[in-house]
């Protein structure tokens, strides 16, 4: 699938499902599950390599780990989901030119079709107008934006008027820059609504509601491998207390042979 694609979802308010992936097991779970699009995300830096933040996750890391998932699709190369890969901290916040060449990089490398980049302000419309023009996909992301939060903390955005006002106006220029898509995460269902309503490009929602036009979750949440959730994404399984009681009596029957 390519990235131009998933507007033909929202003008046939088919729905876009997605889940991130870091690794080829991940990978391959995300494709047999029929999702649209995989996303690399720099949640990876969290649930794969112990980081209490996304913030140090490198650009080695994002490519190194974005082969390693597309190595675990099966699917006819024209089957498989999208990949979009997050442009990590400090490849796209130190100048056009710096982000053009790790984006670059991330494209040439792997199979990722696209990247996400994380805020509007004006110098990231630059950038990704500039990504854009060069021929990469960018996929926007706004609300919630975990790279600022030491700035932004964890909370839910939106939800003031001046707040609500400003994630509005990002949506309508990271659209009209180019973007193919927007994340909006963790803001107000009523928010993320009147904002798919008014865009053309297909609002992708991660605790943003069910209006949006697709949802995307971080895959190690939602099958409850981590000590600690997101308020916006409830478990479907508890994986980690599953597997680890499973094994605990693995080992004790091999114990006793």
């Amino acid at each position: 699938m390519l990235p131009s694609e998933l507007v033909k979802y929202k003008e046939k308010s088919q729905k876009i499902i997605a889940l991130t992936a870091w690794d080829s097991i991940s990978g391959s779970i995300a494709e047999q599950a029929n999702v649209d699009l995989v996303l690399v995300g720099d949640s990876l830096a969290m649930v794969c390599l112990g980081h209490k933040s996304t913030l140090p996750l490198t650009i080695e890391n994002i490519i190194y780990h974005t082969n390693a998932v597309t190595r675990g699709f099966k699917k006819k190369i024209e089957d498989q989901p999208l990949v979009v890969s997050d442009m990590p901290f400090l490849t796209y916040q130190c100048g056009e030119d710096k982000a053009v060449e790790y984006a670059g990089k991330i494209i040439q490398s792997t199979y990722a079709k696209a990247i996400k980049v994380e805020g509007a302000e004006p110098e990231i419309q630059k950038v990704i107008s500039r990504l854009i023009r060069m021929g990469i996909p960018v996929m926007g992301h706004i609300g919630l934006t975990p790279q600022s939060f030491l700035n932004q903390g964890l909370k839910k955005q939106g939800e003031s008027l001046e707040s609500k006002e400003k994630i509005k106006k990002e949506a309508s220029i990271l659209q009209e820059i180019g973007c193919f898509s927007i994340v909006l995460e963790h803001i107000p269902e009523l928010l993320a609504k009147e904002i798919q309503n008014n865009l053309t490009i297909p609002t992708i929602g991660i605790g943003a509601g069910n209006f949006c036009d697709g949802q995307v979750r971080v895959t190690a949440d939602l099958l409850g491998l981590n000590d600690d959730q997101p308020p916006f994404c409830k478990p479907i399984v508890n994986g980690k207390k599953l597997f680890n009681d499973k094994l605990k009596e693995w080992v004790a029957a091999q114990r006793l042979n």
